[in-house]
């Protein structure tokens, strides 16, 4: 049962962990310039691609290459302006003549900024919990003329069938260093909607990353917690990283085989 409920729960969770990492949410997310119905939008996140295309495919004209998604048939045609982790492109963007550019706080601040000073609406979106997700899905709806109540029924779906066992659990996402999120972002508010009690959520620390915190081995071994879950592109390079680890061994998720 443990098995089957994460490895769903990692279909979600993955794509959204990877894109946003804001540590307050901005309800109130609205474009740089006002804009009356968006017909051409270029998104700069993943989430934000699959939040139109499920509204409104036509409304989708460029996307920043995924990992993500480079094998699903709906994203085939739609043309990339950047390629793995490099900047999106400011030539390629302004080809493809967008309404709209809609990026990520932090992640996507640079182009957003020298879009603005073309004179290209931009939304910058901040996104660390279910609530900000829930809003962001609105208000693109509201900006495209497009009906979110299927979205957003859909997304319900997501929440049900949970089992109500409050187990201990901790998400990883890098080894050097050791990340973890807090309760201050979206993984960490994740965690709580599948009433999974995160160890590190209370947990504050400098990670330049904000809403992680910055782990020691001795830390996750005091909390010890019953299922590990973890965030890796590779899906086997960080846990084969994390299996040389001294207290790997040691803990209650990799002792009763609880690592996803």
């Amino acid at each position: 049962m443990f098995r089957r409920f994460f490895l769903c729960l990692l279909v979600p969770f993955f794509t959204f962990v990877v894109i946003s990492c804001g540590s307050s949410s901005n309800l109130e997310n609205q474009p740089s310039t006002p804009v009356n119905s968006v017909k051409r939008i270029v998104a700069l996140t993943s989430l934000s691609s699959d939040i139109i295309e499920q509204l409104d495919s036509d409304k989708l004209v460029g996307m920043v290459g995924s990992r993500i998604f480079k094998d699903e048939q709906r994203f085939q045609s739609i043309p990339r302006v950047s390629q793995g982790q490099t900047l999106p492109s400011l030539e390629k963007i302004i080809a493809l003549k967008p309404d709209l550019v809609i990026g990520a706080k932090g992640f996507s601040d640079r182009t957003l900024n020298k879009l603005k000073e073309l004179g290209i609406a931009t939304l910058s979106t901040d996104i660390n919990n279910w609530t900000a997700f829930l809003e962001i899905t609105k208000t693109i709806a509201n900006l495209i003329e497009a009906d979110p109540t299927p979205l957003l029924t859909r997304y319900q779906t997501f929440l049900t069938d949970i089992p109500q066992h409050n187990l201990s659990g901790l998400v990883l996402v890098s080894r050097q260093p050791i990340l973890a999120p807090n309760k201050n972002s979206w993984a960490g508010d994740l965690l709580t909607q599948f009433n999974l009690n995160n160890v590190a959520a209370d947990l504050q620390g400098t990670s330049p990353v904000q809403g992680y915190v910055t782990l020691s081995a001795e830390k996750i071994l005091q909390e010890n917690p019953e299922i590990l879950l973890m965030v890796d592109p590779s899906l086997e390079g960080l846990i084969k990283e994390f299996q040389g680890e001294s207290f790997w061994g040691q803990l209650q998720a990799t002792q009763n085989d609880h690592v996803y």
